[in-house]
This record gives C-alpha cells, structure tokens and sequence, in this order.
C-alpha cells in the first residue's frame, strides 16, 4: 500500500476522485438529474461532501500511524484543500439561491440564524488553513506555529457538526448527523487518547530517570 501511495500516480488519482463529486454536480444539473428541487439538492450535497473530506482528512494521522502507511500523508494537504472547495462551494450555492448574492441579506441572515452563524465560522477558521497549506508558509510560519494553526482543523470539525445537527433539528432528522458525529468523535478521540498515552509514558520516563541518575 505504501508502494502504491507513493507512485507518481497517486496524487493525480486522488485528485480526480474528489473533484467527481463537483462534476457529478455540475453534468446532474445541466441535465435536470437533481430531482424537484435542485437548488436543495446542490446545497445538501457540498455540504455532504464537505463533512465527507474532512473526516478524510482527519482520518489519516490514525490510519498512517496504526497501519504503518507513511505515505498516506503526502495526501492530506490535497484533501484538506478540497474541504475547502467544497465548503466554498456550499457557501455560494447558499449565497447564491436562498440570498441571490444580495450581500446585506446575507449578512442579516448569519448573523441571525445560528445554524448558518456556526457554518460561517467553520468556513473562516478554515481559510487561514488553506491559505497556509503551502510549503512556504511552513517555512515562514515556523514548524511549531503551523501546527498549532492547523490544530483549528479540530474546532472546524466540531462546528461542522453542530451546523448539521442545526440543519436537520428543524426536520428531526438526526441519522445522518449522528453517523458524523460519532465518526469525528472517534477521530478526535484517538488523538486525546495518543496525547494522553504521550504524556503518562513521558512522566513514567522522567520518573525513572529520575532514580537513576547520578547526584
């Protein structure tokens, strides 16, 4: 697997398979595939997609580290940027047929709907991510504050989230939600229980080093 990750290939084929969606989109829409109301449907679905990629992305520190896949990671800033895409995405097809691009109403409507609110937020919080996912910016930033940057990832999943669950309380239609919610969850918390594992083997160490060493 590691072999196939790292092939010239992979990268072009990953991005192929994230950008189908938007073209499934775009030739369902030209086609008057996306049922009775296709403004619903193309809103719903970059939104899907959204919530899709970003446990994607949030999927391969514990994939790679669990199965050994160290490849895995030369992925993840390609399908980071494609949360961004279609985050972009669901934000214009909102803007575009519920607003009609009218930016004062749209402002009144954020600020006013805390479900939309929460869903701006997530969006903001993950443009300075995307801005910075370049190498350079790696270098300019600092190793240690580019991480610490990028750990927002974890507020925008929990945004992410709670915007859904907003979204569907009106219909009381929680299935969907709750698959997410437990998917981000269980990705959040491998990272809690790693961190947590980190630092009783660190004390444990210091510990120990601590009865050895010489006085």
């Amino acid at each position: 697997m590691n072999r196939a990750l790292l092939s010239p290939a992979a990268k072009p084929v990953a991005f192929v398979a994230c950008l189908l969606p938007a073209l499934w989109l775009v030739l369902a829409a030209a086609t008057d595939q996306l049922g009775a109301n296709p403004a619903e449907a193309l809103t719903r679905s970059t939104g899907d997609w959204t919530l899709r990629l970003l446990c994607g992305v949030l999927a391969v520190t514990p994939l790679r580290v669990q199965f050994k896949l160290s490849a895995l990671a030369r992925l993840r800033r390609l399908l980071g940027l494609y949360v961004y895409f279609y985050a972009v995405l669901h934000l214009l097809c909102y803007a575009w047929f519920d607003m009609g691009f009218e930016l004062d109403e749209l402002a009144r409507d954020i600020a006013k709907r805390p479900f939309i609110l929460v869903g701006f937020t997530a969006l903001l919080l993950l443009t300075p991510l995307a801005l910075t996912s370049w190498n350079r910016a790696i270098r300019w930033l600092g190793a240690a504050r580019w991480q610490a940057l990028h750990r927002l990832v974890y507020a925008v999943a929990v945004l992410a989230v709670l915007h859904f669950f907003w979204m569907r309380s009106g219909k009381n239609d929680f299935a969907e939600v709750l698959v997410y919610a437990s998917v981000l969850a269980s990705l959040l918390g491998w990272r809690l229980w790693r961190a947590l594992s980190g630092q009783r083997a660190g004390a444990a160490v210091g510990r120990l080093g601590g009865d050895h060493a010489p006085r």
